[in-house]
């Protein structure tokens, strides 16, 4: 009977008013805030300030130019292979020439005996009428057979040696594929960190812009007037500092005069700079040869304390060592920075410094 009535009780009817309308009224204005937000009509992200966006400028150029440096080093191990390959490639083809010219030397050989009848060498002396002078020609033949089968054995070496080849060229050509796709990925990590660097500064005004690409190297010059003394307004003048050799010395020479080139990644002059680029270039010039990225260019050399230095030496920066500038005295060095500023002078307090090394 309970059951009965429980099943024909009617629902009650709650009112829209007190704490139920309440409730009503927050969960609309929340579903409509939240619709605003998916609207995208929701208050923006604050706009970074200038300092802000100079940070994460800063930091998107120091992991491009790390990854520059690994792009450099898979260039050069790209070139190495290449050079192998085409080394491996040109020697199978002479000893592929070579082996031809003895197959058809042994071709010649065996047409030559099968027109001769191939008799039998018992017949051969029976039937002929000067048995001495037929002597003669059989040991001469036997003699020639030794050396026939000494052409086929070498004719089978060179082969063998071929396919070596042959097969150190699938390696070489397999290697060759993997750095090749290396380098495409620092490729893609360096050309991405430059476009974010890139999208922030234009979202500067153009006096907001200069001010955080001029404030990376705060103090520096690119392009300076000389006094009527010869040398650069506030800056070492070259050679005013005694460099250890003349070599040092025509490197940083070299560095003076590409003052305001430009940075481009991946360049090694002579009108555009990365900051190994500019380095190998600068000892280039005085007759030095110098490996191609930094983390190897540090141990190109002999390491000197900061205390040490001298003009020439090279000098490097942050944990991973992905800068170098050459060091030009007065505390200051000659550097490519980034895409926003070109080659220049600057001090060694502008990055963290990581170490030097003076080529010999």
């Amino acid at each position: 009977m309970q059951s009965h009535v429980a099943a024909h009780r009617k629902p009650r009817h709650r009112s829209l008013g007190g704490h139920s309308a309440r409730t009503a009224v927050t969960i609309a204005l929340a579903g409509a805030a939240g619709a605003t937000a998916f609207d995208g009509t929701g208050h923006a992200e604050p706009k970074p300030t200038p300092a802000q966006v100079k940070a994460k400028v800063d930091k998107l150029y120091q992991e491009a130019e790390a990854a520059t440096e690994k792009y450099n080093g898979a260039q050069e191990k790209v070139s190495a292979a290449q050079r192998r390959l085409k080394t491996l490639r040109d020697e199978a083809a002479r000893r592929e020439a070579r082996v031809n010219t003895a197959r058809e030397a042994l071709g010649s050989m065996a047409a030559s005996q099968y027109r001769s009848g191939g008799l039998a060498p018992a017949m051969q002396l029976a039937l002929s009428d000067d048995p001495d002078h037929y002597l003669d020609n059989a040991a001469f033949a036997e003699r020639a057979g030794h050396r026939q089968s000494a052409a086929v054995t070498r004719v089978r070496k060179q082969l063998r040696e071929i396919e070596q080849l042959r097969g150190a060229a699938r390696v070489e050509l397999t290697s060759l594929k993997t750095r090749q796709a290396e380098l495409k990925r620092h490729k893609k990590t360096v050309t991405g960190k430059l476009d974010a660097a890139r999208r922030l500064l234009s979202e500067l005004t153009a006096e907001e812009r200069a001010r955080v690409t001029g404030g990376t190297g705060t103090g520096t010059e690119t392009r300076a007037s000389r006094t009527s003394t010869g040398t650069r307004d506030g800056l070492p003048a070259p050679g005013s500092a005694t460099a250890p050799h003349s070599r040092a010395a025509a490197a940083v020479s070299y560095a003076y005069s590409k003052l305001g080139s430009p940075y481009v990644w991946g360049a090694t002059g002579p009108n555009a700079f990365d900051c190994s680029g500019l380095v190998l270039a600068a000892y280039r010039s005085a007759g030095v040869s110098l490996p191609r990225t930094t983390y190897a260019q540090i141990d190109a050399g002999r390491r000197v304390s900061r205390s040490e230095l001298l003009p020439g030496d090279l000098v490097f920066f942050y944990s991973g060592i992905t800068h170098v500038g050459i060091y030009v005295g007065g505390g200051r060095m000659i550097h490519a920075p980034n895409p926003s500023a070109p080659v220049r002078v600057a001090p060694l307090d502008e990055m963290p410094y990581a170490g030097a090394t003076r080529v010999v």
